[in-house]
């Protein structure tokens, strides 16, 4: 039996999340406050991405035939519903009695909880990544829901890039230190539908290897621990990302894992090892400031206000520079690198428009970019471009991004299984025996 159709109402954070969202609600209907179109007036200048979305939002009512304003909107097309922007008026009772300020999210919620009273008994639902205003929704009786279309299914399913197999006979794990390490993946059927790419760990008591899974001639390939530019994995998963990050067949791969796992550092140190195949080595993150303060509360210049959010970077170029003495030819090289521009960290927002051509290209902090910002970066990728995304899943400083929504996690579930892509999950904290302790007790 067909269910009866629904009336979405879509907050401003949706359509800037994802200006295609209209597309994705089926044969419901959908309700734009006028509140919200003013709101996007003020995003539709700039070169960030919830700039792009919100023009792009703002063409696609433009490019509509029918009158949004009209008492049944205007059909988005087959199989979908209609659109229709909503006048406000003053505000509802109910939100004035609850909420004292006349804000821009209140007006959208006083419109939501009209739509509810006019269109009884048709379910209204107001749509926000917002989690307070959710829950002013829901203390006044209106069904409120997150825009989950990109999130990925269940964290805890989210694919690892490794498995460990126990009981395997040694006679095998001793066929991986012969012939080059190769062994058709038929003779390990232990190891069930592996992906292309996927890492295991095979074991029998104290004798153990570690393997990749490599799609085209459906074998599995022994990984080596292999120093790059003076640093050494020094646990399984860090072998396995760095056999990734050197592997020039791979050209997309993510790292994700806690503080201290050795994510950037690994991704840094792999590029520096292989920088003759490359014309260039970016290091990008994006810039995500602090207690809501924009930039431009920092002092100096441009450079001056943006090198406080690449520290970071820069601190793992000196942990690798530290690998050499000062006068050694290694060391000189990172150097010379960085003046020549061969090496260069940037500001995320600074290689938008970019067609990346040969760029080893490492963007720190993935966890707090959107699906689309991930997409956009990964299709500038020109002839010979490697990217590595790295980043803390639980660490989001984003506030309408979560686990489930950041791009960090949506490339990674729908990249699984593809020959040009790897993933590894670091789980083992290697700075210091005291970061371990805080992190374990604190």
């Amino acid at each position: 039996m067909m269910q009866p159709a629904k009336t979405f109402v879509l907050d401003t954070n949706v359509i800037l999340h994802d200006s295609g969202c209209i597309t994705n609600f089926e044969e419901h209907d959908i309700a734009v406050p006028i509140t919200v179109l003013e709101e996007l007036d003020k995003f539709k200048r700039g070169n960030d991405d919830i700039n792009f979305q919100a023009r792009e939002f703002l063409r696609r009512i433009d490019a509509l035939t029918g009158d949004v304003l009209a008492e049944g909107g205007c059909p988005l097309g087959p199989g979908l519903g209609s659109i229709r922007v909503i006048l406000s008026g003053a505000l509802d009772r109910r939100v004035q009695d609850a909420f004292l300020q006349n804000t821009p999210d209140h007006r959208i919620l006083a419109t939501a909880i009209g739509l509810q009273e006019r269109l009884a008994p048709r379910t209204v639902i107001l749509v926000s990544k917002d989690t307070n205003l959710r829950m002013k929704a829901k203390s006044l009786g209106l069904t409120a829901q997150d825009y989950t279309t990109d999130k990925v299914e269940s964290f805890d399913k989210l694919y690892t890039g490794k498995r460990v197999v126990d009981d395997v006979p040694v006679e095998l794990i001793s066929r991986f230190y012969e012939n080059g390490g190769v062994v058709p993946a038929v003779d390990v059927p232990l190891v069930t539908s592996p992906r292309a790419n996927e890492n295991v760990v095979l074991r029998n008591g104290s004798k153990s290897a570690l393997a990749t899974y490599r799609a085209d001639d459906a074998s599995f390939v022994r990984v080596e621990k292999t120093a790059s530019y003076g640093i050494m994995p020094r646990n399984a998963e860090q072998s396995f990302a760095m056999a990734a990050l050197l592997d020039d067949q791979i050209k997309l791969v993510t790292l994700a894992g806690t503080a201290g796992t050795g994510k950037t550092l690994l991704a840094l140190a792999a590029a520096l090892e292989c920088r003759q195949r490359y014309r260039q080595i970016l290091l990008a993150r994006p810039v995500v400031p602090l207690s809501n303060r924009d930039i431009g509360f920092l002092p100096g210049d441009v450079a001056d206000k943006l090198d406080p959010y690449m520290q970071p970077l820069y601190d793992n170029l000196t942990v690798i520079r530290h690998q050499f003495s000062e006068n050694s030819p290694q060391s000189q090289r990172i150097q010379e690198m960085r003046e020549s521009e061969k090496l260069l960290v940037t500001p995320l927002a600074y290689i938008r428009g970019r067609s990346l051509q040969k760029i080893f290209f490492i963007v720190d902090e993935a966890q707090n970019l959107t699906p689309h910002e991930i997409k956009t970066i990964i299709t500038r990728a020109g002839e010979g471009t490697k990217i590595v995304f790295t980043g803390d899943i639980r660490q989001i400083d984003q506030p309408y991004l979560d686990t489930l929504s950041n791009g960090l996690s949506y490339l990674i579930n729908r990249m699984v299984g593809q020959s040009l892509y790897a993933h590894v999950t670091l789980e083992k904290g290697e700075r210091s025996a005291l970061a371990d302790l805080a992190s374990e007790l604190l």
